[in-house]
């Protein structure tokens, strides 16, 4: 049996840290490159580290040129809305430009296969739901449009040389690896479900409930308990997705490209969140309301059917309850 061989850029941030441990755990053979400006070098689980910044495109070039790769999967991206709005110029070099210098390593040695980690945020606010691959791209922010153009780019990459690319394009991305050696870590962190279990964690450890920090901003939209509500996926199965997007790509001709939405086609409020992370820790933590962030859409719900009939792929740990559960056994 052939041992294909990856390199994960971005392979010590949340996801590029499962992808690997995902790769390793099927026999691949990996190379991580990464700035550990955002990552952690101890969430790589193995193979071979490579230190550096994609902006730098000779870096990136000998990166490439290190093994004969079979496929180059694509984490390596800043992805903080609020902050691409205060610094766009940071998004774009290394979202942008540092994707522009993967592709230019790519065709240097003749093309490996891409596939990108992308975002809903391409689609900017939703005119239909669920939202499916033909939903129109107006993207909002800095970020979303750092990461259309970057699939622009690609795209035109593989009409003109002959890449094989896919874009995953994520709704929300929450857990935890289950055999606990992997957290959700950002710093800071934005993201719901790592709030909410350090909210419950700092009162099972004796804080006092009434000094909640966690903010629920909105409880009056238009959903049935007046939060929010979004479509949240398990990274192990975002890991499948991007295995199986790969494996079909590696059997297509040059030049093929698609995208695919990753989510599980169902909504959960914030407010089904907190009670369902209750629950779970068995921590009656409280949180603040507070006024709604500007630009933020009652509801967002991927339609998945394209990934699931090309791909084959069904997520099987995106329920709520196991979301929760992987990731409050990281922070126990």
């Amino acid at each position: 049996m052939v041992t294909r061989r990856a390199l994960v850029v971005g392979g010590a941030g949340y996801i590029g840290a499962h992808m690997v441990k995902h790769l390793l755990d099927g026999g691949w053979r990996v190379a991580s490159f990464d700035n550990l400006s955002r990552g952690h070098r101890d969430a790589i689980l193995g193979g071979r580290f490579i230190e550096g910044d994609l902006r730098d495109a000779h870096a990136i070039k000998a990166a490439v040129a290190s093994d004969d790769f079979d496929v180059v999967f694509h984490f390596a991206a800043l992805a903080y809305v609020g902050e691409s709005v205060l610094q766009p110029a940071n998004y774009y070099q290394n979202n942008l430009v540092g994707t522009l210098n993967l592709l230019e390593a790519l065709r240097e040695i003749k093309l490996a296969t891409l596939v990108f980690s992308s975002s809903c945020a391409v689609y900017g606010d939703a005119v239909a739901l669920p939202i499916s691959e033909a939903h129109p791209q107006c993207p909002v922010n800095p970020y979303g449009n750092s990461k259309l153009a970057c699939e622009r780019a690609i795209a035109d990459y593989a009409a003109a040389y002959g890449l094989r690319a896919a874009c995953l394009r994520y709704f929300n991305a929450a857990g935890a690896a289950r055999e606990k050696n992997l957290a959700e870590r950002h710093e800071p962190e934005t993201h719901l479900i790592p709030l909410v279990l350090a909210e419950a964690r700092r009162v099972l450890r004796g804080g006092a409930r009434e000094a909640s920090a966690l903010r629920v901003f909105g409880t009056d939209f238009d959903t049935p308990d007046g939060t929010c509500v979004r479509d949240y996926v398990h990274v192990e199965d975002l890991c499948d997705a991007h295995l199986r997007a790969a494996e079909l790509l590696l059997d297509a001709a040059p030049g093929a490209h698609e995208a695919y939405n990753l989510g599980t086609g169902a909504g959960i409020s914030v407010a089904q969140v907190i009670s369902t992370a209750r629950a779970i820790t068995g921590v009656d933590f409280d949180y603040r309301r507070a006024p709604r962030r500007p630009g933020d859409p009652a509801t967002l719900i991927a339609s998945c059917e394209r990934a699931k009939q090309a791909l084959g792929w069904e997520p099987e740990a995106s329920d709520l309850e196991t979301i929760l559960t992987s990731a409050w056994r990281t922070l126990r």
